[in-house]
């Protein structure tokens, strides 16, 4: 009974380290290690072991996840758009039962077209209402103020490149507008256009080409050509020698 005793205590203290000992029959050891105890010893699934973050790669520093094309992040507004959330735009959109109008915080010909009409061109790109219908209407009706084509001569220079950014617009709505402001104004500033038309006339002359706008571009060149007199005709024949037998 001692010796058994003994050898049961042996066996107890063996299984706190985590192992135990067992004698076969013909009096060898044979050791085992205690299952409970490695179960106990391996972190649960819980365990903040079991999670580890990847480890950097170096296309993270060149590709961050806050740039990443194909995430649902929200844009931030355009210029046009910011400006006219701030109230920087002096007219608003007013919902009509058969059709919508603006409606100036004050008298239009008393407002400075430094950078207004400028603004106003560069809305045109929009397409997103309201700032498509403010942005035409508000051009539209700042050059039909009196004493429009003096105020308009000077911002020519500035006021080109922002009518072209329209006319090579992907968007054929965009381009429309784009189209219209720019008969627009050469019906106001005249012959004072032809210096910068040339610039104009190269997206025009894409467009030709496409079914969708043919007629209506025809038509603004014959209007550039009305207000812009033989000067015009002669710049236009240049960039698009197809013009006169367009017409024809």
């Amino acid at each position: 009974m001692q010796k058994s005793e003994s050898h049961g205590s042996l066996q107890m203290r063996n299984r706190v380290t985590g192992t135990y000992e067992q004698r076969t029959p013909s009096g060898s050891k044979v050791q085992h290690r205690s299952v409970v105890h490695q179960n106990k010893s391996l972190p649960s699934s819980n365990s903040p072991d079991l999670v580890r973050k990847p480890h950097p790669r170096p296309s993270d520093k060149l590709n961050p996840k806050t740039i990443d094309p194909f995430s649902d992040q929200p844009r931030a507004p355009s210029a046009f758009a910011a400006i006219y959330s701030k109230g920087g735009i002096p007219c608003r959109l007013v919902h009509g039962s058969v059709k919508h109008k603006l409606q100036w915080d004050c008298l239009p010909e008393t407002l400075p077209f430094d950078p207004l009409l400028i603004t106003l061109a560069e809305g045109l790109r929009e397409t997103k209402h309201p700032y498509t219908f403010v942005s035409k209407e508000g051009f539209k009706e700042l050059l039909l103020v009196e004493g429009a084509a003096e105020k308009t001569v000077p911002l020519l220079p500035r006021l080109v490149p922002v009518l072209k950014a329209a006319l090579t617009h992907s968007d054929g709505e965009v381009f429309g507008r784009g189209l219209n402001a720019l008969v627009q104004l050469s019906g106001v500033v005249g012959p004072s256009l032809n210096d910068h038309l040339k610039h104009l006339l190269t997206s025009l002359s894409k467009r030709l080409m496409d079914k969708k706008f043919k007629e209506s571009i025809t038509t603004a060149l014959q209007k550039l050509e009305q207000h812009g007199g033989s000067g015009s005709l002669m710049i236009i024949k240049a960039k698009i020698p197809t013009y006169c037998s367009i017409c024809s």
